[in-house]
C-alpha cells in the first residue's frame, strides 16, 4: 500500500488523503479521482498539514517566480504584470515548484544584487523516483478529421515528469478535458460533455490535430446562441477573435496543444532517428547521461531503459594497419538525401508547434494565452522538448549540424523563443532530468472491464541543461570561425608569382580546383553564417535571461558553463588539489584535463635574422608552415574550420589515457599534441609528443605527423614509431591498409588511432613479421625494453625538461598521479628482465642480462623519478622551488 500512497503524493495529495482514499478505493487512479474531486478535503495529516482544496481549485505548489512578480488575493500570479503592490519582503516566500530542494529564494532588493534562484536550478545532484503507468491506447474514428486516431492515455500524458508539482497540474488538466461537462458561461444551464477524443487524439499529422481543434473548440450555445470556448468554458468575444485566434483563447488550449504536439514530435524523432532508444548496456549509467524516453514492454527486466554507456574496448592487437581492405562509400549520397528529408519533416513539425509557444513578441502582438501561461507549459517543454533538443545539441560535429541547418536553425528559434518568456526562461538553466533506471511492478487491473495497466518505478537524475549543452556548440562555432579567418572569399587574389613548391602544394586533385572553387567558397559562407547564427542565438538567450531573470541569474549560469578552450591559459593559476584518495585524484584529474585538453597558444619564435619576415615556429614543420604563411586556400580553410570545431570538445580525456592539443593562436594549421600512455600497456602514464601540420592539400590529403619523444632520435618505442620520428599509420599513408578518405577522415581519427592502436598492450605484434607472437618470450622482452625507455624518456626526461607548450600539462599530470605512479614503477621493476636497453628495439630485444653492478639503469631512473614525484606532490618544482615561483601551479 505504501507504494500506492507515494504515487498519490507525487500527484499532489497529502499522505492522510492518500491513505483514506486507498482504504475505500483499491485502484490508484480511482482514488486519485476521488481526491481531486474534493471528496477528501476534510482529511488532515497527523502533523496538521493544510487540507487540500477541491480539484477545480487545485493549489499551486511552490513555483518559479522572479522578485518583481505579484500575487493576487487568491495567491495566483497577477498575469497582467502589474507590480504596483510589490512587496520586497515577500521575495523570501517565493520558491521553484520544479525544484526538489524546495529552497526558498534568497531575500534581496531586486534582481541586480541578488540571485533568487541560488541553489535551485544549477545543480545536477538531483534524483527522483516516480511510478509511471502504461495503458493500452484506445483507437477511435474522429468524424471531423475523417481519420482514425489513437487516444493519448493518462499514462502517456504524464510520462517523463518526475516533478510532483508538475504532475498535479498535468493530472488536473487531463481530467478536466477528458471527463465531465463544459457548461455555457452565460447562465443558460446548457452543458456539453467532454470526451477523450475531443482533445487527446493522436493523428498522423499535427496540422490535422489543429484543424480538429479549430472545429470543436468554438461552441455555439444551442439555447442562448452565444459562443464559448469548449476548453475553458469562458465566453468568446464576438468580433475580437478571428479563426486564427481561436486556439490562443485560453491557457487550457495552450497546455493541451503543447502536450499533444510535443508528444508527436518526440515519437516522430524516435522513428526518424535509429538507435535513439538505447539497447541493454548494464546496471549503471555514466555520470552524464543522455535523456531517453522510457520504453515499456512485456519483460520484467529493466535493461531496456538504460542510457547508452560508451565503453571503449581495448584492442588486443595495437596495429597501425589492417591489410588491404577498402572502405565502402557507396550509398553515401542516398543516405544524405534520406537524412535531409527526415530533417525537413522534423523541422516543419517544430515550426508548426512553435506557433503555440507562449511569446509576447509574437508578430502582430501577443495573444491571451501568451500572457496567461498554463502551468503545464514548462512541464511539457522540460520532459519532451528537452529530450529532442538535448539529443540534437549533443551532436559533436559542427559540420554535420551545418549540413542539417534546416533542422538546427529551427532548434535555435525554439531556444530563443523559450528564453524570451519569463514563465519559461528559467528552463534554460535547469538540469535535464534523465532516466537512469526502471523497475517493473506487478500488473494491475485498471477497472472492471478495462484490462490491465503496467507500472514501473522510474529513477531520474539531473544532467546538463539546455544552455549548457548549447555552450558546447558555441565553443565549436567559435573554433570554426577561427579556422575560417584565413579564408577571404570576397577579396581579389594577389597577382604574385608562386614558387614551384607552392604550385605543387596548392594544386587541386585532378585539375578541378577552378571548377570547385566557387562551390567551396559557398560552403565556407554557409558554415560561416551557421556559426554566427549559433553565437548570436546564445547572446540573445543570455540577453533575454538578463531581462527576465536578472544579472545574478545569468552570472551564476555562466559560471556553470563549459569554458572556451584557451581561457585557462589567461586565467589566474589553476590550483589542482589531488585529494587524499585515488578516487579524489581521478576526479581532480578528469576535471583538470577537460579544462586544458585544447588550448590556443603562441608557438612562434623571434626570427633568427631579426628581420620583419614570416614568423618561425617551434615546430619540425617550420619551413612548410612559413611557405604557406600568406596562402589563401578556401578548401583547406573550410576543412580546418570543421576540424577545429570537432577537436575543441571531443578530445578523449580520462584517468587512464588522455589527448591534449595546443594550436597556434595565429596559425591554426600549426598543432602540437601530447598523448598519455593507456593503462595496461608498457606506455602507461608516459607523455608522448607529436608535431602536426595541416598542409596545403588538407583535407584532400592527410596531415603531416612527426613523433618527438625519441630521446634525441635514439629510441624507437614501437614498430610504428621510428627513432627519426616517422609514424607508420595507414591513415597517414605511411603503411598499407585503409587510408585517408578525402573530406571525411579527420585528425581526431589519427590521434585516437595512435592512442589505441600504436600505444597498445603488446607492441611487439605491430611488426608484421611478429604478428603471431602474442605472449612469446620475445614479445615480453620487447615490452620490458619499451618500459625502460618510457621511464627514462617519456617520464623522467619529460618531467626534468618539460617541452613547451606542455610544461604545465606534464607537471600536473605527474603531480596528480604521483601516488599511483610510485606503485606502477615498483611493479615495472618487478617485471623487468634485467636486460640492457636496446635503443632501436627492432629485432634486437633478445639481449642477454647485464653483468654491470649498476644493472640496466632502470632502478636508478625509477629512484630519481620517485624523488621528483615526491617533490612535486609536496608543492615543489623539480628544481626544488615552490610552484608559483616562475612555474605553473597546475
Amino acid at each position: 500500500m505504501e507504494r500506492e500512497v507515494q504515487q498519490l503524493i507525487e500527484m499532489g495529495a497529502t499522505r492522510a488523503q492518500a491513505r483514506a482514499a486507498l482504504k475505500q478505493h483499491k485502484d490508484v487512479m480511482e482514488a486519485a479521482e476521488r481526491i481531486f474531486d474534493g471528496s477528501y478535503d476534510n482529511v488532515a495529516d497527523e502533523d496538521d498539514d493544510v487540507n487540500m482544496a477541491p480539484a477545480r481549485d487545485v493549489p499551486k505548489a511552490p513555483r518559479m517566480v522572479t522578485p518583481d512578480e505579484d500575487e493576487d488575493e487568491d495567491g495566483d500570479k497577477d498575469m497582467d504584470g502589474d507590480d504596483d503592490d510589490y512587496d520586497e519582503d515577500d521575495v523570501e516566500d517565493f520558491a521553484d515548484y520544479d525544484s526538489d530542494y524546495e529552497a526558498k529564494a534568497e531575500a534581496g532588493r531586486g534582481p541586480s544584487n541578488a540571485d533568487p534562484y541560488a541553489g535551485i536550478f544549477f545543480s545536477k545532484d538531483r534524483r527522483e523516483e516516480v511510478i509511471e503507468v502504461e495503458e493500452e491506447p484506445e483507437s477511435v474514428f474522429v468524424p471531423d478529421a475523417d481519420e482514425k486516431a489513437k487516444l493519448m492515455t493518462q499514462g502517456q500524458w504524464m510520462k517523463g515528469c518526475p516533478e510532483g508539482g508538475e504532475q498535479s497540474f498535468l493530472f488536473s488538466l487531463y481530467q478536466e478535458l477528458t471527463d465531465g461537462t463544459c457548461r455555457c458561461p452565460n447562465g443558460c444551464k446548457t452543458s456539453i460533455s467532454r470526451q477523450k477524443r475531443d482533445f487527446f487524439p493522436i493523428f498522423a499529422e499535427f496540422q490535422t490535430y489543429i484543424k480538429h481543434l479549430k472545429t470543436i473548440v468554438p461552441r455555439l450555445c444551442a439555447q442562448c446562441h452565444k459562443r464559448f470556448c469548449f476548453a475553458c468554458g469562458e465566453p468568446i468575444n464576438e468580433g475580437q477573435s478571428s479563426d486564427d485566434d481561436t486556439l490562443f483563447h485560453c491557457p487550457n488550449l495552450q497546455g493541451v496543444i503543447l502536450g499533444v504536439g510535443l508528444a508527436m514530435l518526440e515519437q516522430s524523432f524516435i522513428e526518424e532517428t535509429p538507435g535513439v532508444i538505447p539497447q541493454p548496456t548494464g546496471k549503471r549509467r555514466k555520470a552524464e547521461a543522455v535523456p531517453v524516453p522510457v520504453a515499456f514492454d512485456d519483460d520484467d527486466d529493466d535493461e531496456d531503459v538504460y542510457p547508452p554507456v560508451n565503453q571503449t574496448k581495448k584492442l588486443k592487437l595495437g596495429v597501425g594497419y589492417a591489410g588491404d581492405a577498402r572502405e565502402d562509400n557507396s550509398g553515401h549520397a542516398e543516405a544524405l538525401r534520406i537524412q535531409r528529408a527526415k530533417d525537413e519533416k522534423l523541422a516543419q513539425l517544430l515550426t508548426d508547434i512553435r506557433v503555440y509557444l507562449p511569446s509576447i513578441h509574437r508578430e502582430g502582438g501577443g495573444k491571451p494565452s501568451d500572457y496567461l501561461v498554463h502551468p503545464t507549459a514548462l512541464a511539457h517543454l522540460r520532459r519532451r522538448f528537452n529530450f529532442v533538443g538535448s539529443q540534437l545539441l549533443r551532436n559533436d560535429s559542427l559540420a554535420d549540424m551545418s549540413d542539417r541547418s534546416v533542422l538546427y536553425f529551427e532548434l535555435l528559434n525554439w531556444l530563443e523563443t523559450i528564453s524570451c518568456h519569463e514563465a519559461l526562461a528559467s528552463m534554460m538553466a535547469m538540469p535535464i532530468m534523465v532516466v537512469t533506471s526502471a523497475k517493473a511492478l506487478a500488473n494491475k487491473r485498471a477497472g472492471t472491464g478495462k484490462g490491465y495497466v503496467r507500472e514501473r518505478t522510474i529513477t531520474y537524475e539531473g544532467s546538463s541543461g539546455p544552455r549548457e549543452l548549447l555552450e558546447a556548440i558555441v565553443i565549436q562555432a567559435q573554433a570554426a570561425l577561427k579556422g575560417l579567418e584565413p579564408a577571404k572569399p570576397d577579396s581579389e587574389p594577389e597577382d604574385t608569382e608562386m614558387t614551384e613548391e607552392q604550385k605543387r602544394q596548392t594544386q587541386d586533385d585532378k585539375g578541378k580546383g577552378r571548377d570547385d572553387g566557387r562551390i567551396v567558397i559557398e560552403e565556407n559562407q554557409k558554415l560561416l553564417g551557421f556559426c554566427k547564427s549559433i553565437i548570436s542565438t546564445a547572446k540573445a538567450i543570455d540577453r533575454s535571461l538578463r531581462e527576465t531573470k536578472g544579472d545574478a541569474f545569468v552570472e551564476r549560469l555562466h559560471a556553470s558553463l563549459p569554458k572556451i578552450p584557451g581561457a585557462s591559459s589567461t586565467d589566474t593559476e589553476l590550483i589542482v588539489n589531488a585529494g587524499q584518495t585515488e578516487e579524489e585524484a581521478q576526479k581532480a584529474y578528469l576535471d583538470w584535463a577537460n579544462r586544458v585538453r585544447f588550448e590556443y597558444c603562441d608557438l612562434s619564435i623571434v626570427s633568427p635574422s631579426g628581420k620583419d619576415e614570416a614568423p618561425h615556429y617551434k615546430f619540425v614543420y617550420n619551413n612548410e608552415a612559413r611557405m604557406l604563411a600568406n596562402a589563401d586556400i578556401p578548401k583547406r580553410s573550410l576543412a580546418i574550420a570543421k576540424e577545429l570545431a570537432v577537436l575543441t570538445t571531443n578530445l578523449p580525456v580520462a584517468w587512464n589515457s588522455s589527448v591534449f592539443l595546443r594550436v597556434d593562436e595565429s596559425r591554426v594549421d600549426v598543432i602540437k599534441a601530447l598523448i598519455t600512455g593507456p593503462e595496461g600497456t608498457p606506455y602507461y602514464n608516459g607523455c608522448y609528443l607529436f608535431d602536426i601540420f595541416l598542409g596545403a592539400s588538407y583535407n584532400q590529403a592527410p596531415p603531416s605527423v612527426k613523433y618527438i619523444t625519441t630521446n634525441g632520435g635514439k629510441f624507437r618505442f614501437n614498430p610504428n614509431l621510428y627513432a627519426d620520428g616517422k609514424v607508420c599509420l595507414s591513415l597517414l599513408g605511411t603503411w598499407q591498409g585503409p587510408g585517408w578518405v578525402a573530406g571525411r577522415s579527420t585528425l581526431l581519427q589519427v590521434l585516437i588511432s595512435i592512442q589505441s592502436m600504436i600505444l597498445c598492450d603488446e607492441p611487439y605484434l605491430n611488426e608484421p613479421a611478429w604478428a603471431n607472437g602474442s605472449g612469446s618470450p620475445q614479445s615480453k622482452a620487447y615490452s620490458a625494453n619499451v618500459r625502460r625507455m618510457v621511464v627514462k624518456t617519456a617520464m623522467l626526461g619529460n618531467l626534468k625538461n618539460p617541452p613547451e607548450p606542455f610544461a604545465d600539462v606534464i607537471r600536473t599530470h605527474f603531480r596528480i598521479k604521483a601516488d599511483t605512479l610510485v606503485k606502477q614503477l615498483d611493479d615495472w621493476l618487478e617485471q623487468d628482465d634485467g636486460k640492457l636497453t636496446v635503443p632501436e628495439n627492432h629485432g634486437q630485444s633478445r639481449s642477454p642480462p647485464t653483468d654491470d653492478p649498476n644493472g640496466n639503469g632502470l632502478r636508478a631512473d625509477v629512484d630519481e623519478l620517485k624523488t621528483l614525484l615526491t617533490k612535486i606532490a609536496n608543492g615543489q618544482d623539480v628544481d626544488g622551488g615552490l610552484y608559483g615561483e616562475g612555474s605553473s601551479s597546475r
